[in-house]
């Protein structure tokens, strides 16, 4: 079995992990209008995201996409598993979102925001990864996932909902509350981890800099 094969497998075990505990959020009360329990919600699919790149970032010490040099193959590992860890993401949310019984605007929303989150913390996290090692990884993908939650939580507070306690849609204040968030966590994202790829296989090569990140763990 090869390493995106192996790391493939790994994802849909995490899905299944995350599917069967779907149905305890049966038990919750349909939060129409509860900004904490769709902010908690966000928070907690975001973070299993963040969670499963890092687990699955172990794979960078393999050898996916041979035929490339070593910093194309560095890249297209690292964007595989950012790939694996948002499908995982977008299955777990909608499951978890139609479970706890949101408007279906909402639940567009959610996913819509778990999504976004999911590749630019991967993207954060694997780059600080290569940077700095495993904690400080974490350090950073969990503070993209803090701010990405913030900028959906202004926005709620401040437009509210539809009397049906779906996403009241609000140009203007997406323009103020979400948006720029989100390209500035974009840019941060694909900054670093551009620049934790070029200087692993420009400094230390195809391996060693994934050997030196792991001794930091």
């Amino acid at each position: 079995m090869t390493g995106l094969e192996r790391a493939a497998a790994r994802s849909v075990r995490w899905v299944i992990a995350g599917l069967v505990l779907t149905p305890v959020l049966l038990a919750v009360p349909t939060p129409h209008g509860s900004t904490g329990w769709i902010l908690l919600h966000l928070t907690v699919v975001a973070t299993y995201g963040l969670a499963l790149t890092m687990a699955l970032v172990e794979s960078l010490d393999g050898h996916w996409f041979d035929g490339l040099a070593r910093r194309g193959r560095l890249f297209a590992t690292a964007a595989s598993i950012i790939a694996l860890a948002t499908g995982a993401v977008a299955l777990v949310t909608l499951a978890s979102s139609a479970a706890l019984r949101l408007d279906p605007s909402l639940q567009y929303l959610q996913l819509l925001s778990a999504l976004d989150i999911a590749w630019v913390a991967g993207a954060t996290a694997i780059g600080a990864r290569l940077l700095g090692g495993r904690l400080i990884g974490w350090a950073a993908g969990i503070a993209v996932v803090a701010v990405c939650v913030w900028s959906v939580a202004s926005y709620l507070v401040a437009v509210g909902y539809t009397p049906a306690g779906g996403w009241l849609v609000y140009g203007n204040a997406m323009w103020r509350y979400i948006l720029p968030f989100d390209m500035a966590a974009a840019v941060v994202a694909i900054t670093t981890l551009t620049v934790g790829v070029r200087r692993s296989a420009t400094e230390l090569g195809a391996v060693q800099p994934i050997e030196h990140a792991s001794r930091q763990s």
